[in-house]
């Protein structure tokens, strides 16, 4: 039986702590492939701490961290991440104290054979000053609990793409283990890591996290469009397609319009495109 409607619009928390230190961004910086190559002078400076570190901004999705839809009688194994909205007011510095508000937003019901979507969202400040830092939104497609009642609008739409080609492209290798590295910042859902739990939701094999596919799209964008300078990033929305399984090829196509960015990934060996509607905005 699915979870009421009313049960999940009341769903929410606040002042939320989060602490995280250097190594926890050295650590992600890593497991999303930045320092492949150990000389890339710039990529060093988000694996080094000798150089700050610098962040990635698609590491704010490990600072979201809430209980709002977990352990409440949802089908968690069958989620798939949908998407995820990010807007920064500030650089992610590399550790820190954060407190935060999380809450669900909105349920978009599909029907009881279909799933439904649930929208989240939260803000985030530093715990010091009360300043805000980043907010966030994001909606998740549980496909086994349809049918709770929610609201039957549209999702809202997503960023129009640029209808002309690319203006790079850019390609990156996952590892294997890649999931089995992402696992460390937190996110330890078994359908990453658990072939039983994978096959019994659908998946020939455990899948990478949808964020990590992000994070990937997010290394990418501050390579080919802000030469690797974490602090233009003002924005970074995606769309998830279907899902990615560790050792494939991702290959990043991007436009760049004034501040805007747009990008698309597909994963090469199957020809399918794994997040669409790609937004980045950034600053000069």
């Amino acid at each position: 039986m699915a979870v009421d409607y009313g049960v999940l619009m009341a769903r929410r928390q606040e002042n939320i702590l989060h602490t995280y230190d250097e190594r926890d961004s050295l650590l992600y910086a890593v497991s999303i492939g930045m320092g492949r190559d150990p000389l890339d002078r710039q990529e060093l400076e988000y694996v080094f701490e000798k150089h700050g570190p610098r962040t990635v901004p698609a590491q704010a999705i490990t600072l979201t961290d809430h209980d709002l839809i977990w352990n409440i009688g949802l089908d968690v194994g069958s989620f798939l991440h949908g998407e995820q909205l990010m807007t920064f007011h500030r650089p992610l510095p590399p550790a820190g104290e954060l407190s935060a508000d999380a809450w669900v937003s909105e349920v978009y019901d599909k029907g009881a054979e279909k799933g439904c979507i649930i929208e989240m969202k939260g803000s985030v400040r530093t715990r010091t000053d009360g300043e805000p830092l980043f907010d966030w939104t994001s909606r998740i497609f549980a496909r086994r609990d349809g049918g709770c009642g929610g609201s039957t609008a549209r999702v809202p739409p997503p960023h129009p793409m640029p209808e002309r080609a690319p203006d790079l492209i850019r390609t990156s290798e996952t590892r294997p283990d890649q999931a089995l590295l992402y696992r460390l910042n937190g996110d330890r859902n078994l359908q990453h890591v658990d072939p039983d739990l994978a096959i019994s939701v659908g998946f020939p094999r455990p899948i990478l996290h949808g964020a990590c596919t992000s994070a990937i799209a997010c290394r990418e964008v501050l390579a080919g469009a802000c030469d690797y300078d974490h602090t233009r990033v003002r924005a970074f929305d995606v769309r998830y397609t279907t899902v990615v399984y560790p050792g494939e090829t991702i290959e990043t196509a991007i436009w760049i319009d004034g501040d805007t960015v747009s990008f698309r990934c597909r994963v090469v060996e199957r020809d399918v495109v794994v997040i669409d509607h790609g937004r980045c905005i950034i600053s000069d």
